[in-house]
C-alpha cells in the first residue's frame, strides 16, 4: 500500500462537512415549500372559522348587546341566560332523544347498505349493475325539493306518516355513500379476492372478513357525514311529523322563532346547543379516519 492510498485527514474532514451540509439544504428547501401551503391553510381556516367564532361568542351576549353599535366580537358581560332560556322554552331533552334515535338507526343502515352496494358495483362485472350505478348517480343531478312530493306520497301510502320509520327509510340509500364505497373497493386489488376464493372462502365470508375491515376508514367517514346530515335535516322531518313529542332538534329550534318577534339570544343559544353533539362525534372519531393499507396480505 502506497502513501497515496492513505486518506488524508483533511479529505476525510471535508467529506464529513459536505455530508453534513446536504441534509441541511434539503430541510431548508422542504421548509420553504411548506411555508406557502401552511400560510394558505391558516388563511382559509381563519376565513371559515371567524363566522363560527362570532356566532358562538354572540350566544354568550345579552340580548341588549347583540345589536349595539359599534359591534364587538368579545362579549363585555358574558352570560348563559340564552342557553337556559332556550333549554327551558322547549322540550329539548325529548328533541335530543328523538333526533339521536333517528340519527343512529339511519347511520347504521346507511353505512351497511352503502357498503354492500359499493362492493357489488365494484367487484362484479355486470352491465345491469353499471346501469344501476348510473341511475344512482343520476339522482344527484336532481334538486332535493323535486323528490319531496313523490317520496311523501310513497311514505304516506305505506302508512309511515308521523313516524320515525318515515324519516329513516327514505334516507338509508344515498348516492354519496354508494359512490364512496365503490371508488374505495375499486382500489382494492382483485388478486386479494381471487386468493381468498382459491382458499375456499365464500363470497359472504370474503365481504365480511376482508372487505369490511379494509373499508373501516370509509365507514367511519360516511358515518360522520350521515349523522351530520340527519342531525341537521329540517325539511323532511317537518313534512313527516305533526306530533310535538316526535319533533327533532331542528324543528324544536324553529318553534322558538316567533311570527312577529325573534329572541335572538335564545335562538343563538339553542343553535349552539344543537351543535354540541356533532362536535363531540367528530372529535371522538376523527382519529380513526385514516388511509387504509389495502395491500395488506399481498406479496410482491
Amino acid at each position: 500500500m502506497t502513501t497515496t492510498d492513505i486518506p488524508r485527514p483533511a479529505d476525510v474532514d471535508s467529506g464529513r462537512r459536505v455530508s453534513r451540509k446536504r441534509p441541511h439544504k434539503t430541510a431548508t428547501g422542504g421548509l420553504r415549500r411548506a411555508v406557502p401551503a401552511t400560510t394558505l391553510l391558516w388563511i382559509m381556516a381563519c376565513l371559515y372559522g371567524f363566522p363560527v367564532l362570532w356566532f358562538v361568542l354572540s350566544s354568550l351576549k345579552p340580548a341588549s348587546d347583540l345589536f349595539s353599535y359599534p359591534l364587538t366580537l368579545v362579549p363585555h358581560n358574558p352570560t348563559l341566560s340564552g342557553f337556559r332560556a332556550a333549554w327551558d322554552s322547549a322540550n329539548f331533552s325529548q328533541y335530543f332523544i328523538n333526533t339521536a334515535i333517528v340519527c343512529v338507526i339511519t347511520t347504521i343502515l346507511t353505512v351497511g347498505v352503502s357498503c354492500c352496494t359499493g362492493y357489488a358495483l365494484a367487484k362484479y362485472d355486470n352491465r345491469w349493475l353499471k346501469a344501476f350505478f348510473l341511475c344512482i348517480l343520476a339522482t344527484t343531478m336532481l334538486p332535493g325539493e323535486v323528490m319531496l312530493a313523490p317520496e311523501f306520497l310513497v311514505v304516506r301510502n305505506l302508512g309511515l306518516y308521523n313516524s320515525f320509520a318515515g324519516i329513516i327509510l327514505p334516507a338509508v340509500l344515498t348516492a354519496t355513500g354508494c359512490f364512496m364505497f365503490r371508488q374505495f373497493f375499486l382500489t382494492v386489488p382483485d388478486e386479494l379476492v381471487e386468493a381468498a376464493r382459491i382458499d375456499g372462502a365464500r363470497e359472504l365470508s370474503i365481504f365480511l372478513r376482508i372487505m369490511v375491515p379494509l373499508s373501516r376508514p370509509i365507514m367511519l367517514t360516511l358515518a360522520i357525514l350521515s349523522f351530520q346530515w340527519r342531525w341537521n335535516d329540517y325539511i323532511w322531518p317537518l313534512l313527516m311529523l305533526n306530533d310535538p313529542n316526535k319533533f327533532t332538534v331542528q324543528i324544536g329550534i324553529q318553534s322558538i322563532v316567533g311570527a312577529q318577534n325573534i329572541n335572538w339570544s335564545v335562538l343563538l343559544g339553542a343553535s349552539v346547543i344543537s351543535m354540541i353533539p356533532l362536535i363531540a362525534i367528530f372529535l371522538v372519531f376523527q382519529r380513526y379516519v385514516m388511509s387504509a393499507d389495502i395491500n395488506a396480505g399481498l406479496k410482491d
